[in-house]
């Protein structure tokens, strides 16, 4: 099995993805660089990290989506391979029009950096596997362009679909209908804003984020 981390100018959430990863996994991730034209091959899963790629310069995203590298990112994810974008990934990934919608500023305005509860909408997926639906876990928020906006038309389709991973159980952003995390129609892309690779060990405050990665690597292991 074999996962990458990839790592945009102004991202500071890649250490952390790369640790959770490792320790998960129990393997080293590739580490790659935007810059790069193409990804290792052979690679079994991708994570795009949170942060502030290009200083959220034009929008949060939008120019770390047109990066080299984002081409073979999007390929990887039409022949099915597994990607997660947290937070600043998830903005790269509603960006790179693989996943809909938008991520906006705050409704408040400000920058928000806490724990917020989360209810788990699917647990069917890849990455929420190891959760039950409707269960109500403990993962912080750092964003200050968190707040998740699509059409009604959009929201009507992703939630009949039932790609809505998670939402907010206390709104802290102003993200429509509470969406914190959403899937993409064949369900091995999500994007999330809350951060599952910071809430691995409960020594760091919490380990609810940690089943998200024993998912994906469960069933990266087991196909």
């Amino acid at each position: 099995m074999k996962t990458a981390v990839v790592t945009f100018p102004g991202s500071n959430c890649d250490r952390d993805m790369w640790v959770a990863l490792r320790d998960v996994s129990g393997r080293e991730p590739v580490k790659v660089w935007h810059g790069d034209a193409e990804l290792p091959d052979g690679l079994d899963f991708i994570a795009l990290p949170g942060g502030f790629s290009y200083g959220d310069y034009l929008r949060s995203g939008a120019m770390a989506a047109n990066s080299p590298i984002m081409r073979s990112v999007v390929a990887a994810a039409e022949r099915g391979v597994p990607v997660l974008g947290v937070c600043n990934g998830f903005q790269v990934l509603t960006e790179a029009r693989l996943l809909p919608g938008a991520l906006m500023r705050n409704a408040a305005q400000h920058f928000i950096c806490r724990t917020v509860p989360l209810v788990v909408e699917n647990a069917g997926s890849i990455f929420t596997s190891a959760y039950a639906k409707g269960e109500t876990i403990q993962i912080p928020v750092a964003h200050h362009d968190g707040n998740y906006f699509a059409a009604d038309d959009v929201l009507d389709r992703i939630e009949g679909e039932g790609r809505v991973a998670f939402r907010y159980a206390e709104n802290c952003n102003g993200s429509r209908r509470d969406i914190a995390g959403i899937l993409n129609e064949r369900g091995n892309v999500l994007g999330m804003m809350p951060h599952p690779e910071r809430a691995i060990e409960a020594d760091h405050g919490g380990s609810d984020g940690r089943r998200l990665f024993e998912s994906v690597i469960g069933s990266l292991v087991g196909a």
